[in-house]
């Protein structure tokens, strides 16, 4: 492309993006500030729209921008907004910064949500299976009550049928060794150890705790809700989707199942900064009528986890970038501080 088309792209795109409507001659030739006749501005957007980068409603005669419209525009013609990402930073701040731990996933994904008007999306850290403090309760002859404890303070209650008799003193002493000897350590770790360091407990204790370690960790791994959605509801209101429920309704089954999400956000994980996927770019949420923008998020130098923002293709992509950008800065400062 040649500058003059550059700028007309770039000024139909940020036109479509602001009003909804598709773009014709004589705004553009409004918009772009370029003396051009409107018969020169027709040829040009043929030309882009034969190049696949911008397309003809059958009900208009302007332009709307394509997919690869958008890419091109996203990759060479964004203008960053330091302002703007100010305005933004300032919003977010505190919020996360003063979140219980259990939460920060959570409330990053809800103020996504809300800055953005779309959905916003957490892929959170995986728990090591370690555990801070677990318990034996004796609730019946059989039947035993096992809380874990993780480093976190997250409480888990599992009940454990067990087929010998055991009496709280017994519990008790199961109690105090896993605590005594093992606390701060992985479920997968204790497994291990207690297949052969124990030999000098009796065989009926050792066979108690080796439950108690395998319910345990079954609960820490249950529990975890890797992806964390927030703002699903959004979706109805955006006007270039709200008119189709089928798609609608294979959206919220993505969210719903988020399997296809995890490998989104799993794959997002391995990329160096923002990453956007633009109209179907992403296997995992092959829809043409989306956008997504991830970013990875680090905690003490370490990425563990990758968030992002899900709308529609028209969306305003310079502020969903600085929305993930600082959004992901903000929650790894936030638990590397923890």
């Amino acid at each position: 492309m040649d500058e003059r088309s550059r700028l007309l792209l770039k000024t139909l795109i940020e036109r479509y993006i602001a009003d909804g409507q598709p773009v014709g001659s004589r705004t553009l030739s409004r918009a772009s500030g370029l003396e051009l006749s409107a018969a020169t501005i027709r040829n040009v957007m043929a030309d882009l729209e034969d190049m696949g980068l911008i397309a003809s409603p059958h009900t208009s005669a302007g332009r709307i921008p394509t997919p690869r419209g958008y890419r091109v525009f996203v990759d060479a013609m964004l203008t960053a907004h330091p302002q703007r990402g100010d305005a933004i930073e300032h919003a977010l701040q505190q919020q996360i910064d003063t979140a219980p731990p259990q939460q920060v996933m959570a409330r990053a994904a809800q103020l996504m949500s809300s800055l953005s008007q779309f959905v916003g999306v957490v892929l959170a850290p995986q728990r090591s299976g370690v555990f801070r403090h677990i318990e034996f309760l004796r609730l019946g002859e059989h039947r035993i009550l096992l809380i874990i404890v993780s480093p976190e303070g997250d409480v888990q209650n599992r009940m454990l049928h067990w087929p010998h008799p055991a009496s709280q003193s017994d519990l008790n002493a199961a109690t105090n060794y896993l605590n005594t000897h093992f606390s701060g350590m992985s479920f997968e770790e204790v497994a291990k150890k207690l297949g052969g360091e124990v030999e000098h407990l009796r065989s009926e204790l050792v066979a108690l705790m080796q439950a108690g370690v395998q319910v345990g960790s079954q609960a820490l791994t249950e529990s975890q809700d890797q992806v964390v959605v927030a703002g699903q509801q959004q979706l109805l209101g955006v006007v270039d989707l709200a008119g189709n429920l089928d798609k609608l309704r294979q959206l919220f089954d993505l969210f719903e199942q988020k399997a296809q999400l995890l490998k989104l956000m799993e794959a997002s994980a391995r990329a160096d900064g923002v990453r956007i996927y633009i109209g179907g770019e992403s296997e995992a949420a092959p829809f043409e009528e989306l956008s997504v923008i991830t970013a990875p998020y680090a905690a003490d130098g370490k990425v563990i986890g990758t968030l992002g923002v899900i709308g529609p293709t028209r969306m305003a992509y310079d502020r969903m970038i600085q929305i993930v950008d600082i959004t992901s800065k903000l929650v790894g400062n936030a638990l590397s501080q923890r």
